[in-house]
């Protein structure tokens, strides 16, 4: 996994940043990127893709990565946010905003996916990135453990759809309790145009 690091780091590049979001493909809550500046000698053999590590794995990694990264940070974009531009768009403000927020400054940059944003440094994108470099597995663990806990702490609130089991993601569930209880204001009105008929969607504002 860290052979593509390591290309860069052989050209001369002394801080390589891998950026990565969690939260894509849920009805409800934001969605969130973390980037990251791991040091150029550094090494986990449990690091990898957040979506293949169990919760104890993601949570124990988390502090690792904090701990010896050169330099990390998140960026937050709310299901309000989501709705107007989409959830692309917002996905590639949460990188870039985090990227922008890297102290150092990164030299190159690795994302994960085939898209990019605007920034002023190279920025590689990396399909299927998370499995393929420790630094963009590494954003998505930080990513996925900061939205889990987020989303956790929703959940106390708004009790109704299962948030700390499913993440806001549509299991039978979370869709059930959707149909009985109607959404709260943290669901994305635009992801749940299939689940409810246009005379509702009319009454609560679907746009």
């Amino acid at each position: 996994m860290k052979n593509i690091d390591k290309k860069y780091f052989r050209q001369g590049i002394n801080f390589l940043a891998g950026v990565d979001e969690a939260g894509r493909g849920p009805l409800a809550g934001p969605v969130v990127a973390a980037a990251v500046i791991l040091p150029k000698d550094f090494y986990h053999k449990e690091i990898n893709d957040s979506k293949k590590l169990s919760f104890k794995q993601r949570e124990k990694l988390f502090d690792v990565l904090i701990n010896n990264a050169v330099s990390y940070s998140f960026s937050v974009i709310s299901q309000s946010t989501i709705d107007r531009i989409n959830i692309l768009n917002a996905s590639l403000l949460a990188m870039k905003n985090s990227v922008g927020k890297l102290k150092p400054a990164p030299e190159v940059v690795l994302i994960d996916g085939n898209k990019t944003f605007g920034a002023d440094r190279k920025l590689i994108p990396l399909v299927k990135g998370d499995t393929l470099s420790q630094s963009v597995a590494a954003a998505s663990i930080i990513a996925k453990v900061i939205r889990d806990r987020m989303m956790n702490r929703l959940a106390e609130k708004y009790s109704f759809y299962g948030w700390e089991k499913n993440k806001g993601y549509p299991t039978k569930q979370h869709i059930e309790a959707l149909l009985k209880f109607g959404p709260s204001p943290i669901h994305r009105k635009s992801f749940l145009k299939k689940i409810f008929n246009e005379s509702y969607q009319s009454e609560i504002g679907f746009e």
